[in-house]
């Protein structure tokens, strides 16, 4: 709570948090919504910058979908729910590996993470090159997009034909 209410301090004259959103009520009808949150802006841009650095595209994507679920049943009233107790069993999981640091400016209404550091980082700048070295051999890549095209390959064929 301390820390939400120190963010919000440092970042509120920053302009960072505000959202003016019409919202779709469970009811069926529209609203206007005027939110602000500068604390938790600049929290779920420093966790995502950590998220991005330590897990892997498909957890990423699962991970978003759950968010956005999450996102609903909270907005819903349905907090003691079942499956919101399993989504943040599954998110305390996957935080669990997030450890690092992570600097974000603040700027004009935007929150943005400059600089990262992450323990578990999946990150390695010798892995992500596509030029030569030792670790990623170029000629592997086209076995991939062969495979990966398979489908795609196959329909091609079958119109033409």
């Amino acid at each position: 709570h301390d820390l939400i209410e120190r963010l919000n301090a440092i970042a509120g004259p920053h302009g960072v948090g505000r959202v003016d959103i019409i919202e779709n009520r469970l009811v069926g009808m529209k609203s206007r919504g005027l939110y602000e949150t500068p604390g938790g802006t600049v929290l779920v841009e420093a966790l995502a910058a950590l998220e991005h650095m330590v897990h892997s595209r498909e957890t990423l994507h699962w991970r978003e979908q759950i968010g956005l679920r999450m996102a609903e049943l909270v907005y819903n009233g349905q907090w003691f729910t079942d499956l919101r107790r399993a989504i943040s069993a599954a998110a305390e999981s996957l935080a669990q590996r997030l450890d690092g640091e992570v600097v974000v400016r603040l700027y004009k209404g935007h929150a943005t993470a400059i600089r990262r550091r992450a323990d578990q980082s999946l990150y390695a700048e010798d892995f992500a090159t596509f030029g030569a070295d030792e670790v990623y051999d170029q000629k592997h890549a086209e076995g991939f997009i062969r495979l990966f095209s398979l489908p795609e390959r196959i329909r091609a064929m079958k119109e033409q034909s």
